[in-house]
């Protein structure tokens, strides 16, 4: 199985800046579509970023599109996303996740198996 495990949330000032990690514990996730998510108190998970399998193809939610970029080095069994000029908005849990292998990048929560347990992202105004 896959195992994500998400590294790199604290607290940052608005405007600032911070880099999430995601890396596998136990079977390797290179041939993986993988996803961000994250989820604020009393509100639904959502969607923040996807990257196909070999990282040519990635896509973003509207409300982070220009400020967070997601990237992976498959060679170390990471992804990570980097996130520029928060706002007290992107204030969540984030969570990585993983598709099963060979299936293509997605903004659908429901298609992705395998989940970590979360980073928290505090922003301050």
């Amino acid at each position: 199985q896959v195992q994500p495990v998400e590294s790199g949330g604290g607290l940052v000032q608005a405007g600032g800046s911070l880099r999430l990690s995601c890396a596998a514990s136990g079977r390797t996730f290179r041939n993986n579509a993988m996803g961000w998510f994250r989820q604020a108190p009393g509100k639904e998970r959502e969607f923040v970023a996807t990257i196909n399998w070999n990282g040519d193809s990635t896509r973003y939610a509207d409300s982070v599109k220009g400020r967070f970029t997601i990237s992976r080095n498959n060679a170390q069994n990471t992804v990570y996303l980097q996130m520029n000029n928060l706002k007290p908005e992107d204030t969540a849990v984030y969570y990585c996740a993983a598709r099963d292998q060979n299936l293509s990048e997605t903004s659908l929560p429901g298609r992705y198996e395998y989940w970590g347990q979360g980073t928290q992202v505090t922003v301050s105004s």
